[in-house]
């Protein structure tokens, strides 16, 4: 009789490295508490990694650098697909992730239909924020993340290079994304991505 434990490393080790592991993975190889149990023990051998309360990681090991984590980001993407939940990233991170801020936040703030909660992954900590559905709606991942930045920066605060590189952004989105997510846009926003549509 192969136990909890046993069947739970085999499976971790037949995914790649880098992957998060959530305990409701395991689910079916015992209950809840013998499938803690097994991950506790496997990260005292050295096995998986705790990432940050109740998620783990087989941690890609770099000859140079040595261990590589999941960056906070992945984290919020694992969480997200897990939950079946819809995450858009707001604020600073927002203007990170579009390239028109070089300092990376410490606290990724997203906004979400699922629960709201704050998770610390190392320094660093993602905090997901319950709001509308249509602050969700948005198709294009360039488009959402413009909406969101610009909103951060304020109505008549973008300087001229900002918004020239919002522009440019803008124009490799798919263009019809772009018009859904302009009708969903705020009416000083809606004008600055009009001018990244062709026609």
């Amino acid at each position: 009789m192969q136990s909890v434990e046993y069947k739970i490393e085999k499976t971790i080790k037949s995914k790649p490295k880098g992957s998060l592991l959530f305990p409701e993975d395991f689910s079916h190889r015992g209950s809840a508490e013998s499938v803690r149990k097994a991950l506790q023990n496997l990260k005292e051998k050295g096995i998986i990694k705790s990432v940050a309360h109740g998620i783990y990681v087989r941690p890609v090991i770099d000859e140079y650098i040595g261990e590589v984590l999941p960056t906070a980001e992945e984290v919020a993407k694992a969480i997200a697909k897990r939950d079946r939940i819809k995450i858009v990233p707001t604020g600073a991170y927002a203007l990170h992730a579009l390239g028109l801020s070089t300092q990376i936040p410490l606290k990724l703030v997203f906004l979400t239909d699922g629960a709201p909660r704050t998770i610390t992954v190392g320094k660093r900590t993602i905090k997901l924020k319950k709001t509308t559905p249509r602050n969700l709606k948005t198709k294009g991942e360039i488009s959402s993340l413009v909406i969101q930045a610009l909103r951060e920066i304020s109505k008549d605060n973008a300087t001229e290079e900002e918004l020239k590189k919002i522009i440019e952004l803008l124009q490799q989105e798919k263009q019809s994304d772009l018009k859904h997510d302009m009708s969903l846009a705020p009416e000083w926003i809606k004008k600055i991505m009009k001018q990244a549509v062709y026609d």
